[in-house]
């Protein structure tokens, strides 16, 4: 660890030297100053280290050669509190050490789909939908629906919406994956526990920089909405349907007002699902030895169960479970996110070879 501090440091003095000779390439500068600004507070963290292993080995001088019992109970006061100082700043550089995910600050679009069992899986994938933009105003993010298909009991066969706000990718990536509840539905006459699922997909909001899409490569068809009746119906057509030609993907958008913001809003979530797929499959190719359980986004992988008859809910990959699920459903699902957090942060930090040498 000590030998990686020294080259971060050693790299943002560099960085400083740079600055100064850069000139009027304000583009360059503004690079420059951008990684070095990234790496400031890490070199702080080091320096202030470095400064409390340069006290504690004198201390330990002057226990291991002074002869006042004054001194040496001073040093030894500095021991006591240094160590704890010391055993909590590599926690933290550690931590900062880990590789971050440069997602980590997007915005995200979330698709979720009903899956195994009929109107009860649409009335559950409602609900997940609700957790989740209860999740965001509890944080003061903003949410809204991109594309939504209802049925008529209260629920969603697919609703995509986006949340916009400061590191909402880095707390909802946890949340990909196949989620089941188990509770008695209220058409269920016998009192009989029913099995559903429904499917969520998070996804990283891409700029139309970091992933180009051909106009060649993209099908566009347009029709009118579908509406609840009366004035609510578009005479004119303005929903948008993209197809993308290469991988069959199709994206349909119909909740704006015009056919052009329509369609922007569905190359938006085209863009997303592309880099998504595109992410995944470069994860798999690096990480092809390690199979964390955590942040896999496998969209096959059940990773929650939410069981009403017993009040509990169990998040499958790091096997915790919360038995206040009316708590959970109302948004209240930091302490899965900070359990998941904690655990992919120790895999990678086993995986990126950081110690104490």
């Amino acid at each position: 660890m000590l030998e990686k501090l020294k080259g971060i440091e050693d790299r943002y003095e560099q960085l400083g030297n740079q600055l100064l000779e850069v000139g009027n390439n304000y583009q360059r500068a503004a690079e420059i100053n951008k990684e070095r600004v990234d790496l400031e507070e890490l070199v702080e963290k080091s320096r202030e280290y470095r400064q409390a292993m340069k006290s504690l080995e004198e201390a330990r001088t002057i226990i291991d050669t002074e002869k006042d019992a004054d001194l040496i109970s001073l040093a030894e006061a500095d021991i006591e509190d240094l160590s704890p100082k010391i055993e909590a700043l590599e926690k933290e550089i550690k931590t900062m050490l880990v590789p971050k995910d440069p997602r980590d600050d997007k915005n995200v679009i979330v698709e979720i789909r009903a899956g195994t069992g009929g109107d009860e899986a649409a009335i559950f994938a409602g609900d997940l939908f609700r957790m989740y933009t209860r999740y965001a105003e509890n944080r003061r993010w903003k949410n809204e629906i991109l594309s939504e298909n209802e049925i008529g009991v209260g629920g969603y066969k697919e609703v995509i919406f986006e949340i916009r706000g400061k590191g909402v990718y880095s707390k909802l990536k946890y949340e990909s994956g196949v989620h089941r509840v188990q509770r008695v539905p209220a058409t269920e006459s016998q009192g009989r526990i029913h099995t559903s699922t429904a499917t969520v997909a998070v996804m990283a909001e891409v700029d139309e920089i970091e992933i180009e899409i051909p106009e060649s490569d993209i099908e566009v068809e347009v029709y009118r909405s579908s509406g609840a009746g009366g004035q609510n119906v578009q005479k004119n057509s303005t929903a948008v349907r993209l197809t993308h030609k290469p991988s069959g993907m199709v994206v349909t958008c119909q909740d704006e007002r015009s056919q052009l913001q329509n369609k922007l809003r569905a190359l938006s979530i085209l863009r997303a699902r592309l880099y998504d797929l595109e992410e995944e499959k470069r994860r798999a190719s690096i990480e092809s030895d390690r199979r964390s359980q955590v942040g896999t986004g496998e969209r096959s992988e059940k990773i929650r169960t939410y069981n009403y008859p017993q009040n509990r809910v169990t998040d499958h990959r790091v096997g915790y479970s919360n038995y206040n699920l009316p708590a959970v459903m109302d948004g209240d699902i930091d302490d899965f996110i900070d359990e998941l957090s904690t655990t992919d942060e120790t895999e990678r930090l086993a995986a990126s070879g950081v110690d104490n040498d």
